[in-house]
C-alpha cells in the first residue's frame, strides 16, 4: 500500500500565517502537523512508500523539513511536486491524486490523508475495515451540531455503513456525520479518479468526487469517536495546539 499526504494547497484562509509557510508544516505543540500524520502511518504494516503531494512554491520548505529525518525514515518519504506557484494554478485534491498516480505509476491500494488533519484514532482500525469491505472507504466523524456540519462534506450511511448520500458543505445538512479527509482507495478501482476528471467535474474538494463515486460504486464509511481537528482556521489551529500541549 502507498500512503499519500495531500499538502498542495495555499491555505489562503490562514494568511498571513501560511502565506510563506505550508500549513502542513505549522507547529502543533512544537512539532509540524505532518509529523503527527506520519506517526500514524508508520504504525501501519505494509506501507511501501509515503508520498507527500505539494506544490512548487513550498517544495523547498518540505525538502528542508525532510532533511531533518533519519536516513531510514527519509528513504520511505518522497515529495511529489505539482508545477504550481499560486492559488490560481492549484490542482486541487482530486487532480493531485490523479497527477501522483500517473507520475509515480501507482498500482497499489492508497491511503490518502489531508495534510492539515489531526486525529487520534488508530489507522489500523480503518485498515481492518477496508480489508473487510474491499471497496473505497472514507473515515467519518460525528460533529454533533448541524451548524458545524455545514463546514464539511456531510455523509449519509445505511445500516451496513455504505454511503447513501454525500453533500459538500450543504446549507441544510441532513446529518452531522462528516468526512475527515482520510480515504482508502482499492488498487483495482483507481481509474475512477481519472474517469471523474474526464467528465469535467470539480477537481478540488474530495467530497465532490465521493458524491459522484457513491452513485457508481459502493463506498463505505468508517466512523471513529476519538478527537479530530481539521486545521482550517486560526481558531482550530489554536485549539489543536492547546490540546496537544496538554497531552
Amino acid at each position: 500500500m502507498i500512503a499519500v499526504i495531500l499538502a498542495g494547497g495555499f491555505a489562503k484562509r490562514m494568511w498571513p500565517l501560511t502565506e510563506n509557510q505550508p500549513k502542513a508544516l505549522l507547529p502543533i505543540a512544537g512539532r509540524p502537523i505532518i509529523e503527527y500524520i506520519i506517526d500514524k502511518i508508520m504504525a501501519l504494516d505494509g506501507i511501501d512508500k509515503i508520498l507527500v503531494s505539494t506544490n512548487k512554491k513550498f517544495e523547498s520548505h518540505f525538502r528542508e523539513w525532510l532533511s531533518g529525518f533519519s536516513q531510514d525514515a527519509a528513504e520511505k518519504i518522497k515529495l511529489v511536486v505539482e508545477p504550481t506557484l499560486h492559488e490560481g494554478e492549484k490542482f486541487g485534491a482530486i487532480k493531485a491524486w490523479d497527477f501522483l498516480i500517473k507520475q509515480e505509476h501507482i498500482q497499489d491500494d492508497i491511503i490518502s490523508i489531508a495534510g492539515d488533519n489531526l486525529f487520534e484514532f488508530d489507522l489500523r482500525q480503518l485498515m481492518d475495515f477496508f480489508r473487510e469491505k474491499k471497496e473505497y472507504v472514507i473515515a467519518l466523524y460525528d460533529v454533533r451540531e448541524k451548524s458545524e456540519a455545514k463546514k464539511f462534506g456531510v455523509v449519509e450511511t445505511d445500516k451496513d455503513s455504505r454511503v447513501t448520500g454525500f453533500s459538500e458543505k450543504p446549507e441544510n445538512p441532513k446529518t452531522t456525520l462528516c468526512s475527515t479527509g482520510v480515504y482508502i482507495f482499492p488498487k483495482e478501482k483507481l481509474g475512477m479518479i481519472s474517469e471523474y476528471l474526464k467528465g469535467g467535474e470539480n477537481p478540488d474538494a474530495p467530497g465532490h468526487f465521493i458524491a459522484w463515486l457513491h452513485r457508481k460504486l459502493p463506498v463505505f464509511g468508517f466512523v471513529f469517536r476519538e478527537n479530530w481537528f481539521d486545521i482550517g482556521s486560526f481558531e482550530k489551529y489554536k485549539e489543536a495546539d492547546e490540546f496537544f500541549r496538554k497531552k
